[in-house]
């Protein structure tokens, strides 16, 4: 009787454990940094989430709070690691373990400051370039939320001699607040330098040029990857091969993007219409994907669609 009292214990708490688990997967977190590519990425990935049978939940935090977040568990997924600018803030987490990069989910970014290609022609083409225009410029580099790592650098170019930002002042906005001022002084012609990156409308809204100089943190081309806490895709393979599997286009974020900040869609609007217009697209993520119950996946989807 002990023996058996004691295998039916065992089964029971093995039980339990594996409803723990399953539990644990069946909501999966993401944090939403607010730059609008991400909210892009994370909508679309949110609602093919959905409809396979999950639930999901999307916290907005800055960067450094977002890998706080993952190291303690409050966060599942960040669809943003923009590397190699990221790299500093994320290494010491990665090379503990408590944050696992897992894809690759968008090649060919670009981040780093730029300005008009009108302020580019006068001669503002590299970092070296910007205290000679500081005059013009107002004494004033307009960088994004403050907080962010890219602004941080920045900031410690002003304060290093030679760095050719001697003495600016790194005005920390959000991206909306940035664009803003560039919109302003865009259609008079005067001079302004930010924070730039592609994929996002900005590069279709003004006629860019983006400074040299900065490589040594920004890097050149970059990428952009899809990290998790430490264990995730162990613990809940389905939803980790999804998101192994997520891949996303310059084109496809610059479009969304475009229609969320010139056109006024809601995020989830904007990316379901995408997602309905690209079900190769949608069905290639879905790839060794079951729903939460483990039903066909693309079908649910297709569903949820509308297709």
């Amino acid at each position: 009787m002990t023996k058996i009292h004691s295998i039916l214990t065992a089964s029971v708490a093995t039980l339990a454990l594996a409803g723990a688990a399953q539990a644990q997967c069946d909501k999966v977190t993401f944090s939403d940094v607010g730059w609008t590519d991400i909210t892009t990425t994370t909508s679309a990935t949110k609602h093919v989430l959905q409809a396979l049978g999950y639930e999901v939940d999307v916290k907005i935090l800055s960067v450094p709070v977002t890998f706080a977040a993952l190291e303690s568990g409050d966060v599942d997924v960040f669809l943003g690691n923009w590397m190699p600018a990221q790299a500093g803030a994320i290494g010491p987490y990665t090379e503990s373990g408590a944050i696992e990069s897992i894809a690759e989910n968008l090649q060919g970014t670009k981040y780093t400051l730029a300005v008009p290609a009108y302020t580019y022609d006068k001669g503002l083409k590299t970092y070296a370039d910007i205290n000679t225009f500081s005059d013009s410029l107002g004494g004033k580099i307009y960088g994004i939320e403050p907080g962010n790592e890219g602004n941080g650098y920045l900031i410690s170019l002003t304060e290093k001699e030679g760095s050719g930002l001697t003495g600016m002042e790194v005005v920390e906005s959000s991206e909306q607040g940035m664009l803003a001022q560039v919109s302003r002084y865009y259609p008079k012609q005067q001079d302004v330098v930010f924070l730039g990156w592609e994929p996002h409308p900005m590069n279709s809204n003004f006629d860019l040029k983006y400074l040299t100089g900065g490589e040594d943190f920004f890097g050149g081309e970059g990428v952009v990857k899809t990290v998790t806490r430490k264990g995730y895709v162990a613990e809940c393979p389905n939803v980790g091969k999804l998101l192994t599997n997520l891949k996303f286009s310059l084109p496809m974020e610059n479009l969304i993007m475009g229609q969320i900040l010139d056109e006024g869609m809601e995020p989830d609007v904007a990316t379901k219409a995408w997602l309905a217009d690209n079900t190769d697209a949608v069905a290639a993520w879905l790839d060794g994907v079951t729903t939460k119950d483990g039903g066909d996946a693309t079908a649910a989807v297709m569903a949820a669609l509308g297709k």
